[in-house]
């Protein structure tokens, strides 16, 4: 099911399988594969203040992805939106593991898929375990993951908005830049202060990037060195900023439970459609 092009309801595509894959995102992972084939990219901050990524997969399969990391909290209630998608990962904190045994998803690790993963050479542990995506079957069915979760897509610009040319949202530890790119039609994306591109030299782009503010609390976990755990909680309801074509739109968003996906609204009420092509949505402190 492609992302609608007239601007009418997408609703919440229950039952498309999509494959989520977490990956690193310190400057030692970089640059990254496979993300230029993701159709929807969350950036969501982690211990320390820095940030890590979830891909998700549904209408393109890289042919390999990562480097691939751990597993969070937050990406328990993320995924509960999707139905029963495939969660790649390279492990997680030992009491978090018995919470995504019991999540409605298919949890595969290298423990669980140790031949659909390999470790690279070209750089250091942890940041080089990469993922063979279709040696793990049939994780994806052709929907869009945008669409799935709940998004509508519409090629007309919506009226309203303001013109902006570049937004950076700032972690305690990391940054993202989205700079319009008229001539591609695509907001180029920088972390951390440095373009980012994958490891085959493709410049990341995104049709849509949403800046959405959750309410961010400390977890029930701690990583090895005994640092907090951040929990971005994306039930609920809030405000966010969408940029799309070179113009800046103030929303709202809506995820009534875990079950449903996110609708993004005017201050008025009215839908608010993304551009058709990549989405990254940001969470940031409320």
């Amino acid at each position: 099911m492609p992302p609608d092009g007239n601007g009418s309801a997408s609703p919440t595509a229950r039952g498309a399988a999509l494959l989520a894959v977490k990956i690193d995102n310190v400057g030692a992972a970089r640059p990254q594969t496979g993300l230029q084939d993701a159709d929807l990219v969350y950036a969501e901050q982690v211990e320390g203040g820095l940030s890590r990524l979830m891909a998700v997969f549904g209408s393109r399969l890289p042919d390999v992805v990562g480097p691939v990391r751990s597993a969070r909290e937050t990406d328990l209630e993320l995924l509960a939106q999707f139905d029963r998608p495939t969660l790649a990962f390279s492990g997680a904190q030992g009491k978090l593991l018995p919470l995504i045994d019991a999540a409605p998803l298919r949890a595969r690790s290298p423990g669980e898929a140790s031949g659909a993963y390999v470790r690279g050479s070209d750089r250091p542990a942890p940041h080089n375990l990469f993922l063979r995506p279709r040696k793990l079957g049939r994780t994806t069915s052709g929907t869009n993951a945008g669409t799935a979760a709940g998004f509508r897509f519409a090629a007309r610009v919506p009226a309203g908005g303001r013109p902006e040319t570049e937004r950076t949202v700032r972690f305690p530890a990391a940054r993202f830049t989205f700079n319009w790119a008229a001539g591609k039609g695509r907001w180029e994306i920088s972390m951390d202060g440095s373009p980012a591109v994958t490891s085959s030299g493709t410049r990341l782009t995104a049709a849509t990037a949403v800046v959405q503010y959750v309410d961010i609390r400390p977890s029930r976990f701690h990583d090895k060195f005994g640092s907090t755990t951040p929990l971005s909680r994306t039930v609920g309801k809030g405000k966010a900023l969408v940029l799309r074509d070179g113009r800046a739109y103030d929303a709202r968003w809506e995820r009534a439970t875990a079950e449903d996906g996110t609708t993004f609204t005017t201050p008025d009420g009215e839908p608010l459609p993304f551009a058709p092509g990549p989405v990254w949505v940001v969470f940031t402190k409320a």
